[in-house]
Formats: structure tokens, sequence, C-alpha cells
């Protein structure tokens, strides 16, 4: 999948990408076909960064509602002939979320489509999931000839098919079709389940990588035989070190440490750096210093990791060195530093802003640091990757950290916030909103009566508008 193209911030369509609250609003007044073609390029075309972590899918749905928006664009990209040479999941997951918000709120014509995708389109396990959610019986029932036939009645097929029944996220389905009338179905699909479950108590009964009887030796050659064959192992590696090291292998664990094999060297990093050993620091400093990348990226990690008062004073020195280790520096202050660490804290906050834009990996714990520590000139910063990210859960995180820092909040983004795409922002926002804004209030009740909205969010409304909270 090719990385999404995003619009700059202040188009209609940059804010719908990037799944602001501005980004409905702006659409409600905006030309009714403008908003319309902005928001089917967004549903078409995923602007998401990670789409499996990313919510945008109830946010579009919503605003499809508030258009009354026909699903015509979105029936001709899932029937298109590049749903079959274009397997993936992600070009027509995201449309097909939309249709299972859309057919949850009463849309008829959406869960017409889910049930046509779901019969004959190549991302059926998807429409599925959507429709055993949504879906009553008989319209689930009446699919499962069609799910069936994909699988051939040989030996291959049937394999598939239990994979598929065993690995099948959402399970209503199949255990309709266990009980169907039609023998030739239910028969099909139990002896599916039984397949799967039996598959699943094999890959219990063997299970593989290493044992507590190994030795430290043993351990360090099964993480270098991860790395040779492009598997990382040196995490699991040292939690077995744990296991099987004793004291009197702390040398030879020391020795690998300094200089031994990428597989070992990485695992000996990590196992010193969860004990808190002495001489953990000293090591992660040199394998920075002279190690491949990826005993870089390893000795890195383990630091980050460490907890200790000496980790957090060995921080403290090393926020200033222009590299990797720096950075990391900057990120330990920000979760473990103390309100001394502020100015250290923000210069790391700035410094990765102006050197790697406002969707660089390192900013989520630094923006987070920065409202943990209340740091408020850090706030121009903050409202600057709130807008800009293209990350919905970072701009989340921003939305946080500006809450504890910045007073213009409650009256600024917070309002905004309430339309968001991610529901720990729109909570946030119902925390924190100001309500002499009477979008807000509307908003508030809105949230408060949609039973699509999580529980976290209705339980922040009723706390601003409940029977006991102050009237607004």
């Amino acid at each position: 999948m090719f990385e999404p193209v995003i619009a700059p911030s202040g188009t209609l369509l940059g804010l719908l990408q990037r799944g602001r609250g501005d980004g409905t609003l702006h659409a409600l007044t905006a030309p009714r076909a403008e908003a319309l073609a902005a928001l089917n390029h967004c549903v078409l075309s995923d602007p998401r960064h990670d789409w499996q972590v990313e919510n945008r899918s109830l946010y579009y749905a919503r605003l499809y509602l508030d258009l009354h928006g026909e699903l015509d664009e979105i029936e001709r990209h899932l029937f298109a002939a590049e749903d079959v040479l274009d397997t993936c999941e992600s070009r027509t997951g995201l449309a097909l979320a939309v249709l299972g918000h859309l057919a949850s709120y009463g849309r008829r014509d959406a869960l017409e489509l889910l049930r046509r995708y779901a019969a004959h389109g190549t991302n059926w396990a998807w429409a599925l999931d959507e429709l055993a959610l949504r879906d009553d019986d008989a319209g689930l029932r009446a699919l499962a000839a069609p799910v069936l036939a994909r699988f051939s009645t040989d030996a291959e097929g049937e394999a598939e098919l239990a994979t598929v029944v065993r690995d099948a996220f959402e399970p209503r389905p199949w255990r309709l079709w266990a009980e169907d009338s039609r023998e030739s179905i239910a028969t099909r699909v139990r002896a599916a389940q039984e397949t799967g479950c039996f598959d699943r108590w094999q890959r219990q009964m063997r299970p593989t990588g290493p044992r507590p009887g190994w030795s430290v030796r043993a351990v360090f050659e099964w993480a270098q035989q991860g790395i040779e064959r492009g598997a990382v192992l040196h995490v699991p590696a040292a939690r077995c070190l744990t296991a099987v090291a004793g004291p009197e292998d702390r040398p030879e664990i020391l020795e690998a440490a300094r200089a031994g094999s990428d597989g070992a060297r990485c695992t000996a990093l990590r196992y010193l750096a969860d004990g808190n050993d002495p001489d953990a620091l000293d090591l992660i400093e040199g394998a920075v210093a002279d190690g491949s990348a990826a005993v870089v990226d390893a000795a890195v990690d383990a630091f980050e990791r460490m907890c200790s008062v000496a980790a957090v004073d060995r921080a403290r020195r090393w926020a200033h060195r222009p590299d990797v280790l720096g950075a990391a520096a900057g990120r330990m202050l920000a979760c473990r530093g103390g309100t001394k660490d502020s100015d250290l804290v923000l210069g790391a906050l700035r410094e990765a802003v102006r050197g790697e834009g406002p969707d660089a990996p390192t900013l989520w714990t630094l923006v987070d640091g920065a409202g943990r520590l209340g740091i408020v000139c850090a706030a121009p910063v903050l409202r600057h990757i709130y807008r800009e990210t293209a990350s919905s859960h970072l701009r989340g995180r921003a939305a946080r950290a500006l809450a504890a820092t910045d007073p213009s909040f409650p009256s600024g983004f917070a309002v905004e916030c309430l339309w968001d795409c991610e529901e720990s922002t729109r909570e946030i926002a119902a925390r924190h909103a100001e309500t002499g804004d009477t979008r807000v209030v509307e908003q508030l009740r809105r949230l408060a009566a949609d039973p699509a909205e999580e529980d976290e969010v209705q339980t922040a409304v009723r706390s601003r508008i409940g029977p006991d909270a102050p009237a607004v």
C-alpha cells in the first residue's frame, strides 16, 4: 500500500483526511457537492498512515448521515475490476467499516451493499464481520451458500475453510451456519470447526523456541539464528536469559554485550538493562558508538525501558547529544523526569518538530511528557502539532497535553474535538469544552444519545450534562 498523500491542513480535504472535528464543521457549511466529493475521496482512498489503529469509519459515517450522502461512489469502488486485482484488505476496509456504521444507524442501502459484497467481493470476510454485528439471522443465513461456494470441496479447499473458520474475527455467522437446516451447509461448517479446534490443540502441543534448560550460549545462538532469517528474537531471548542465567554467567553476558554477535549483543543489552545492571548504561553507550543498526536500535530501546534513578541521571547528561541516544534521553525525561527537566523536554520537542516534522514518531512520547510536566511554554508547539499532524492518535495526545498546558484550550481546540474521529479525543473535549457555545451543548447531547458512541465518551458527557452536573 502506498503512503497516502495528505492535503494541506487548511483545506476541507486535508481536515477530513486528518479526521479533525473542524473537518465536519467545515463540511456542513460548504457546498454539499464539494463536501461529498471530499468525503468520498477520503473513504475510497484511505488517508490513514496506520489503518489498523487509527479511527475514521464512525467519523465518516456520521458525516454521510449529516450530508444525506448517497453510496453510489462506494458501490462503484467496491465492485470495480480492481477489487479482483488488488486483494489487500486496506483497499476496501475503510469503506466497509463506514457501511457497517451506516447500517447500524438504519441505512438500509448500506446493509444491502454489505450483503452483496459479502457474497461477491474479494474482501468478503471483512464485510461478513460487519454484518455479524448488525444483520439479523435471516440475512446471515442467506449468505451461507455463496460464502461456502468460495471454497472447493477437495482437501485443500476444506483445509482453507477450516483456517478461515478458526481465525474468524466474528464467529456468529459460522455458529449460525453450523446449525443451518440445510444439512450440506451445517455438516461442512461443523467439520471445519472441529478441524480448526484440532489445529489449535496441535499448535499448543508443539511449542517452539528456547527451554529453561538451555544454556546462556544456546540462548545467544537462538537469537542470532533469528537475525539471520530476518526475525527479531532478542526480546524473548532476554526473557529466557532471566530463567537460565545465574550469577556465574554474568561475565559471559557482559562480554556478549561488548563484542558479541548482533543477536547475542542485542539480547545481552536487553537483559542487563531490564535488570538495572550497573554496567548496562556504559554498555549501551558503547553499543550506540560502534554497533550495527540492529544493535543501536536494541540498545536505545533497552535504555528507554530502564526506570532507575541512575538511568534518569544519565538521560540528563545525554539529552544534548545530537544522535539517537540524545533523542532517547529526551523521551526518557518526558516519561520519568521531573519539573527541573522541563527545559530539556521542551528542547527535545522543538528539535523533533524542526528536524522531523509534525509526524515524527518521537513526538508521541515528548507530547505526553509536555502535558505530564505541565510545560506552559510548549503550548505553541503543541498547537502546531495538533493542526498539522496526519496521525489522529498524535493529535489526540496533543489535545490532552494542551488541556494541561494551554488556558485557551477549553474555548478553542476543545470545541472542535467534540467532532474528532478518535473517541479518546472526544472524551477529552467532553470534559473540557466550554459550554457557552451552543454548538457544544448540542453536540454533547447528540453524543449522549448516540448508541454508536463509546461508553467512556458518554460517561464524560454525562458528567457535564447529567442530573448532578452543573447546568449547561
